[in-house]
Order: structure tokens, then C-alpha cells, then sequence
């Protein structure tokens, strides 16, 4: 029997776990609690915050939340080689990750319980769920590029490792995964991203490539490097067995329009995931929705706080899986198998179903604009990029939005800096498509447009080519799992970009 079969035959057994977990989510949910309280009780920090006392979900929420600040010094131990501080295990794998943007990295103690009943598990469950739709897939007759991450050795501890979580997994693929990736972990681990591209396009031209894996805007660089070097017109002419793109980690939408002609191929399946250095959350189970079942065995206990009451860290209201309810705005809470305990991870999400448990991630707690009482988050701005562009013709690279705040008599507005592939003929027509677009998605940001009073026209000003690269790179941040974030009450990021583009220009 050809391999393929056999493994399309034995990862499909797996199908029957998730309808349990499907079926009996609280039940599971509250199997994986306790199982992590008995855990916690073996390390430094549950003797320390007293695990021993911990009988319930009230009793649990005695724990302090935590963003990356409050569990930053726990980490740090542990980096350093002292054992069981947040994990009854040796951790020698650190996933350094930015999340949104900012001066300082995050670090991500990963266990070998985090690595292999979470982030390899979804990795296996992608298939699994890919196959169960597609019972004739062929992915394993080709090669599987995968666009991953870079490494590096810690310095602070002999023998640990620090890299982005993909390049960990890289490192720690089961055999039936490693034989078939491509490029060779020396290129796929390159630190400099400029010559990464155009070696792992040059290395893999000449393979039957039947999976791409990659964030949406640098699987797209990559497809134009292939396209360049080839001089094809689409993906098509070059793996004529392209079966299936992974994604996950922005949005695809803004991308999918222009990534549909790139590949040529009308019948290419896309799949979406929803994972991040802290564990992974969500895969799309469905062929004709992209809203993500949330993953309930993985060692992952979650919890929830509504939007409209987050306070951080000092948030008051939290809920467990049964309390949520369709269409509410959540802040997630995750206790993980990797250490990470009450940690609010800063993404929002909304239920779209509740059984199963199926939702839709809209934003970030810290990646929104509401300097006005607009509340405009992400989920806003995608769809309205996707409908706009796809209207206009046009595709936008990369984007990010401030408040342009009032002052004395004059009224507020949105400030957009935008880095386009393909640029419309008319900058002032986007602007206007967009804003209505805006408007009609989100009912606060449409009242305080209403008549200019409180906020004016959006304001779009358009940058070079490479310009949020160049930025990214100044901070030490430009990497596939490193993001421009796109919305944020701060005027910081948008004036250090623009300074860019302007700095270039005086210099000529």
C-alpha cells in the first residue's frame, strides 16, 4: 500500500478523539484542569501561590492573572537552568516571540508535554481534519515547504535552545514529518530573511511541492522570489501538484485575492490555524467556514473576559468555557502545559457556535483604536482592506493606523500608513471606499464620523516599498513570526515608521 494511504489511513484515526472532545467539552475542559493543578503543585511557583488549596474553578481564580511583564521574572529562572519553577520538568526549548511589535522580545518556556500533546498534535490535527474533508488528498506524494522561523543558542544556559517556536519544531519533527519538508534546516533556520527567500526559492523550484506553510505576507514574497527566478507566470507552471496552503498568524484575507492568482490553481484548499509561541488554540475544521474549532485536549485550560469589562490584569469578570456565550467579545486566558499560568495571551476572540465550540479571532487586546469611543479593532480593518481591494484592484503588503487626536478646534481622525504590492489608480478613491467600509462594519466609528464631529476622513499616506521592513529590522523583529501591528492608540509607531521613509529621503 503507498505511504500516502497508509498515513491518510492512520492519522484519520485521530478524527475519532476530537468528536469526543466535541461532544464532551466542559467534561474535558475540567479533565485538563485538574490535571494541570496537580502539576502546578510540584513546581515553585504553585507552592508559592498555595496549588495545594486549589479544589475549583473559584478557588483557581485566586491566581493572579498575568500578561508577559508579571510572568517575565518566572522565566527568566528557568532560562537560567533552575528546575521545576513554573513546570515539573527540565525545559530546555525557549520560543522567542514579539507578538505585537515592541522593544523587548518575549521568551516562551516550551516543555516536552507543550511540544508534543500541543504543538505537534496540531500539527498532526491539521492533517487529520484536512483528510477527514478530503478523503483523496495526496499531500504526502510531494514535499511540504514549510516557511519557518530562525534559531539561535541561549547563551544564559549550555544546554538550551532559543528560536522562533517554528524553528523549534523544525528541530523536533517526528520522522514521518522531516522526511518530507523542504528546504534542509540550513537554509530553513537562516537567521537574515533577505537571503533566506531566495534560497529556500532556489532550493525548492525543482521539487514537487504539494504543501506551502507559512504566514500569508511572507509565503507571498516567497511566491514572487519563485516566480522571478522561474520567470512562470503562476505557482502552477512550477508545482504542478500544489494540493494545499497553511496559514495562520495574520489575516488572510487581505492576501487571498491577490494569492489566488499567484497560484494559478482555482481547486487549492486553504486551511487556517490558530497558534502562537504560548500554545496552540484553533484549527479550521470546515471546508466551507473559516471560523476555528477551538482545540480542547491539548493541555490548555481556558478562560475568558469580556471586552466590554477587561481591565488587564485587574480584570474582575472571567469566565470558564460554560459560561461564554455567541457573539461577545473575549480577552483569552490560557493555563497551558508549558508553564504559562492565568496568562492573558492578548488576542480577542467571539464564539460563533457553542457546540462545538467554534469562534473567530478579532483583534488584539492591545491592537485596537478607540481614542474616540470608535473601537475599532482588527477584525474591522481586514474586512474592509479584503472588500476594498478587492474592488479597486488593489493589494496591500502591510499597514498600520494611529489616532490623529484633536486639537483645539479641529477634529480627530485615523492616520493609515499603507506599503502596497499593487497600488490603486486612485489613493484618494481608497480612501473614501475604505472609510464607508468602516462605517458600515462598526456602528461607533460610523457615529463619530457622523457630519466630521468628532472624527474627519481617515488619512492615508503611502509608503515605499520595504519601508515597515526596514523599521522591522531596526528593531532587531524582522522574521517570519515577527508582525507590523495594525492598530494602536499610540501615535509611537506609526511617527518611528514615517520617520523612515523620511529619513530616506533627506538622505538623498
Amino acid at each position: 500500500m503507498p505511504f500516502n494511504s497508509i498515513f491518510a489511513w492512520i492519522i484519520k484515526k485521530r478524527i475519532h478523539q476530537i468528536d469526543l472532545f466535541k461532544k464532551y467539552p466542559i467534561d474535558v475542559q475540567w479533565e485538563t484542569f485538574d490535571k494541570l493543578i496537580q502539576s502546578g503543585r510540584l513546581t515553585v511557583y504553585g507552592q508559592n501561590h498555595q496549588f495545594q488549596t486549589i479544589s475549583s474553578f473559584n478557588d483557581f481564580k485566586r491566581i493572579p492573572l498575568q500578561e508577559y511583564d508579571d510572568v517575565k521574572v518566572w522565566i527568566d529562572k528557568s532560562i537560567k537552568g533552575e528546575q521545576n519553577v513554573l513546570w515539573p520538568e527540565e525545559i530546555k526549548y525557549f520560543a522567542k516571540s514579539s507578538g505585537t511589535t515592541s522593544e523587548r522580545s518575549k521568551i516562551i518556556p516550551v516543555t516536552n508535554e507543550a511540544l508534543e500533546e500541543c504543538h505537534q498534535k496540531g500539527g498532526k490535527d491539521l492533517l487529520a481534519l484536512y483528510y477527514a474533508n478530503f478523503p483523496n488528498g495526496k499531500l504526502y506524494k510531494g514535499k511540504h515547504l514549510v516557511i519557518g522561523g530562525s534559531a539561535e543558542t541561549n547563551t544564559l544556559s549550555h544546554d538550551s535552545y532559543l528560536g522562533d517556536l517554528s524553528a523549534i519544531i523544525m528541530k523536533t519533527l517526528p520522522w514521518w514529518a522531516e522526511i518530507k519538508r523542504t528546504p534542509n534546516r540550513e537554509i530553513a533556520l537562516m537567521n537574515e530573511w533577505e537571503s533566506k527567500i531566495d534560497k529556500i526559492a532556489r532550493h525548492t523550484i525543482n521539487e514537487d511541492v504539494c504543501i506551502l506553510v507559512g504566514v500569508p505576507s511572507w509565503t507571498m514574497v516567497l511566491a514572487n522570489k519563485v516566480l522571478e527566478i522561474t520567470g512562470k507566470k503562476t505557482l502552477k507552471e512550477v508545482w504542478p501538484n500544489l494540493e494545499l496552503f497553511m496559514h495562520g498568524g495574520v489575516s488572510f484575507e487581505p492576501y487571498k485575492h491577490e494569492f489566488k492568482k499567484l497560484v494559478g490553481f482555482p481547486e487549492i484548499n486553504y486551511v487556517e490555524s490558530y497558534n502562537a509561541s504560548e500554545g496552540f488554540f484553533g484549527i479550521q475544521d470546515q471546508i466551507n467556514s473559516n471560523d476555528l474549532l477551538l482545540m480542547l485536549d491539548y493541555g490548555i485550560f481556558y478562560e475568558f473576559i469580556p471586552m466590554d469589562s477587561f481591565e488587564g490584569v485587574n480584570s474582575k469578570v472571567v469566565y470558564d468555557l460554560s459560561q461564554v456565550e455567541l457573539g461577545v467579545n473575549y480577552a483569552l486566558v490560557i493555563t497551558t502545559n508549558g508553564g504559562l499560568w492565568r496568562y492573558i495571551i492578548g488576542d480577542t476572540i467571539k464564539f460563533t457556535s457553542l457546540s462545538p465550540f467554534r469562534f473567530k479571532i478579532t483583534g488584539r487586546t492591545k491592537s485596537f483604536i478607540n481614542a474616540f469611543g470608535e473601537e475599532l479593532i482588527v477584525d474591522n480593518t481586514e474586512i474592509a482592506i479584503a472588500k476594498v481591494c478587492s474592488r479597486l484592484n488593489a493589494q496591500i503588503r502591510d499597514y498600520t493606523a494611529c489616532p490623529l487626536f484633536m486639537k483645539e478646534k479641529e477634529t480627530g481622525a485615523h492616520q493609515w500608513l499603507i506599503e502596497f504590492i499593487i497600488a490603486p489608480q486612485s489613493i484618494v478613491e481608497f480612501r473614501d471606499e475604505l472609510d464607508n467600509e468602516l462605517r458600515s462594519l462598526n456602528s461607533d466609528y460610523d457615529a463619530k464620523r457622523y457630519n466630521n464631529m468628532v472624527l474627519g476622513p481617515l488619512q492615508i499616506c503611502v509608503l515605499e516599498a520595504g519601508i515597515f521592513d526596514k523599521w522591522l529590522k531596526s528593531k532587531g523583529k524582522l522574521g517570519g513570526q515577527n508582525k507590523v501591528p495594525r492598530l494602536s492608540n499610540s501615535r509611537t509607531i506609526y511617527e518611528d515608521v514615517l520617520a523612515i521613509q523620511i529619513g530616506g529621503h533627506n538622505k538623498d
